[in-house]
């Protein structure tokens, strides 16, 4: 057996675990409990495929793969970017009526009544 011959027996090995591990990531990333903890699966899912896609570049020889996964990894930041803000938004918006219904309860029942009889 050839150096050759061992790196692309690892290579496979590796792709098999890579896809593996991303099988069982997509699984956690729809069931997470929290919209961050499917943010992070994502995220961690377009970091092994752009490991996969490297790893194929070694294997098949192929220069153009390089550029394939320089791509991927930049659409895979602007997407987890898009997503965190989406997800910044929606928590202030959250956060903030939940602070106005604790404050609408800490208030006094005759100030309210007042405010609502005046107005």
């Amino acid at each position: 057996m050839t150096i050759e011959q061992a790196y692309s027996h690892l290579y496979f090995i590796v792709l098999i675990c890579l896809a593996v591990l991303i099988g069982i990531t997509l699984i956690r990333s729809v069931k997470g409990p929290l919209v961050t903890d499917r943010l992070l699966a994502v995220n961690i899912i377009c970091a092994m495929v752009i490991a996969a896609v490297l790893i194929l570049c070694e294997l098949l020889k192929e220069a153009y793969l390089l550029d394939v996964a320089l791509i991927y990894a930049l659409i895979s930041f602007i997407s987890v970017l898009v997503f965190a803000s989406v997800y910044i938004r929606r928590h202030k918006a959250k956060e903030n009526a939940a602070s106005e219904k604790t404050a609408a309860l800490d208030a006094d029942p005759a100030e309210t009544r007042e405010k609502e009889d005046g107005a």
